[in-house]
């Protein structure tokens, strides 16, 4: 019994600790883009050396390339490479832009919540949480959704002939994107094919058509 207890108060403490990014020891800590030393996140540069700059971007200014896409959009990300004064803050911020009937397809960030406000155009919005339970909403300009951490999610432009554009705030500075169909089907090495069958319930031509449509390349872009 006390051995129990024991064990129990160890892990109510270690979960306690468990946050979604460590936090800052100090004012800022702006990402030093050009070490190659290895971390938790990135070096700091002097705090001498920072200036206004390194906390202002222009990598949501422009819309993303949707041209080419299989999705109909683009997600374009800050990092510390474009954005150095949001290491250690904890957040992402991202430009959302998807052509008409375009979608952002199911995903999920194992790291981070995310709030999206659209901001031009109408998207319907939704996540499924782990009992399978589907939670929508059309969204407007200037109205929000949130996304819980990891869960599936996904946006779509409902109107076909004009495009989309949102914005999210996500609570890490590495959120993780893990799009579901491009994770099952185009995985190095592949998953096998018997997996595929089973778990979706189709056939050998049906994997080998899906695995060709998908193709497997990058899609959120971190420019």
């Amino acid at each position: 019994m006390k051995t129990s207890l024991q064990l129990f108060i160890c892990l109510a403490m270690l979960l306690s600790m468990v946050e979604a990014d460590p936090e800052p020891l100090q004012d800022y800590c702006v990402a030093d883009t050009k070490s190659t030393f290895f971390i938790n996140g990135a070096p700091c540069i002097n705090p001498k050396f920072v200036v206004s700059s390194h906390f202002a971007t222009s990598a949501l200014a422009k819309r993303g390339k949707t041209s080419g896409s299989q999705f109909g959009s683009n997600v374009t990300l800050t990092n510390t490479a474009n954005l150095p004064g949001l290491n250690t803050m904890g957040l992402t911020l991202a430009r959302i832009d998807i052509d008409g009937n375009g979608i952002v397809p199911p995903h999920s960030h194992p790291r981070a919540s995310e709030v999206t406000i659209c901001l031009e155009g109408a998207l319907l919005v939704g996540f499924v949480d782990t009992s399978n339970r589907l939670f929508t909403q059309q969204l407007r300009p200037g109205e929000s959704f949130v996304f819980p951490k990891g869960l599936i999610h996904f946006l779509f432009n409902l109107d076909s002939s004009k495009p989309a554009l949102a914005v999210s705030g996500l609570s890490s500075q590495n959120p993780g994107d893990q799009i579901s169909s491009l994770a099952a089907f185009t995985s190095k090495p592949s998953m096998p094919d018997d997996i595929l069958k089973k778990a979706f319930q189709i056939n050998g031509q049906d994997v080998s058509k899906i695995r060709k449509n998908l193709g497997g390349s990058s899609y959120f872009e971190r420019t």
